[in-house]
């Protein structure tokens, strides 16, 4: 993949960092009228305007990035008299405190901050200081791959060997490993994520990094759930994805994130060999850890999960084992399907899907798919029309009804169903 990426740069001198002038494709697309609005704003006040961060690290991987952030050297206040100057709308400013302003142009969001220094941490929250030092600013950052910046005119900024490490799919932390990690100890899972996404093997952590996960793991008992949770939902759909998570209890993390102490890991090294290749979401690898409805419940206390992901959990946990291919039934996929038309839940067909994908059943999971299903043809108004009025005769036969409607596959029809009616 590199050649065909490193073909299309041409160097430029260096100095105390590591430059190169970039002409991608993906690059260019970018420029949008916004952006070039955008540029124009800030070439002419003469504030620097560069792409930071994971998008810089995208495009060098030949990837056209779905979300750009701008650094600066404006600080806020001149960022704001400057847009309001060029009568530029400013939304959402929550991140103003931390030097973030976001700008709409063109009906496009840019979010730009300024350039910072953390002066002071506690694991989860930092003061920041606003520098005009394009260094100090990449230093504060965590991993050397998404320290890099990207200037308008294509020159990339490498102070950290991050080009130099991704080219090799190594994933390093700036500088001491064990400062970065107490400076936010959730880094501790963005490094397990961007392993998952930038290392070809699955163990070739280096040994100083490792150590400083072990040595401040319990820091992430005092990371909320719902950013916890937003990292391990990525980390286990990237690749690597089951070594993580073992390694994640080899290290004595589970007990901080919300995963059961004494989860069942090697039952969830089964259940990712056998689903990663259909996109299974990330509670249906996780279920194969709980080993019953009271550890979903926990998890959830923890890390806040959606409606949907906790009710999904406590579905597998619970149907992982009774709800299953049946080895003499001919028709495999019919358990499934009268699972489905039995349940009153709107969303019982999308949950087992997942839990083919839990099993592993490719084929069923592709039947399942492109099957619709059906209409019971039948209603109490039906019976009630033939002379049956008590409501419990009426639910005994409709039952009656329903199940030799599923004996024929779902094909009878209203009539040929009130022809089995006995009055």
């Amino acid at each position: 993949m590199w050649g065909c990426v490193i073909s299309r740069f041409s160097r430029i001198s260096a100095r105390n960092l590591f430059t190169m002038r970039l002409k991608t494709t993906e690059f260019q697309s970018l420029f949008t009228e916004g952006l070039k609005g955008l540029a124009g704003l800030f070439e002419k006040h003469q504030y620097e305007l560069r792409i930071a961060g994971g998008a810089v690290r995208d495009l060098l991987s030949g990837k056209r990035p779905e979300d750009v952030d701008f650094a600066t050297t404006a600080t806020p206040e001149q960022m704001k008299s400057l847009f309001q100057a060029a009568g530029i709308r400013m939304i959402n400013n929550k991140g103003e405190k931390h030097g973030t302003i976001t700008a709409r142009l063109h009906n496009e969001n840019f979010e730009v901050t300024t350039l910072r220094v953390d002066v002071q941490t506690d694991g989860r929250h930092a003061e920041v200081e606003f520098t005009m030092d394009w260094q100090k600013d990449a230093e504060r950052r965590d991993l050397t791959i998404n320290s890099m910046f990207l200037g308008l005119d294509g020159t990339l900024y490498d102070y950290f060997k991050g080009y130099e490490d991704l080219q090799n799919h190594r994933v390093r932390f700036v500088g001491s490993p064990e400062q970065r990690i107490q400076e936010d100890f959730l880094r501790i899972l963005r490094y397990f994520r961007f392993y998952g996404r930038v290392a070809l093997k699955p163990d070739e952590h280096e040994p100083e990094t490792l150590a400083a996960i072990k040595e401040h793991g319990q820091g992430l008992a005092f990371i909320s759930g719902e950013r916890i949770w937003v990292e391990l939902k990525k980390i286990v759909v990237g690749n690597h994805a089951a070594h993580l998570l073992e390694l994640i209890y080899k290290m004595e993390l589970a007990q901080y994130i919300g995963l059961p102490p004494g989860g069942d890991v090697e039952g969830m090294k089964v259940v990712w060999q056998n689903s990663q290749h259909l996109s299974p979401k990330p509670i249906t690898v996780l279920a194969a850890l709980l080993r019953c409805p009271e550890e979903v419940e926990k998890m959830d206390i923890r890390l806040k999960m959606s409606r949907e992901e906790k009710s999904l959990g406590l579905f597998l946990v619970k149907h992982r084992r009774d709800l299953c291919r049946r080895e003499k039934q001919p028709d495999a996929l019919r358990p499934f399907t009268d699972f489905i038309i039995d349940s009153r839940d709107p969303d019982c067909q999308s949950k087992v899907c997942e839990l083919l994908k839990y099993q592993g059943e490719d084929k069923l999971l592709s039947e399942l798919s492109c099957w619709s299903n059906p209409r019971f043809p039948l209603s109490g108004h039906d019976l009630r029309k033939i002379g049956i009025t008590s409501g419990k005769e009426i639910g005994t036969t409709l039952q009656t009804l329903r199940d030799i409607w599923k004996k024929s596959h779902y094909k009878m029809d209203k009539d040929e169903l009130l022809s089995h009616v006995k009055l």
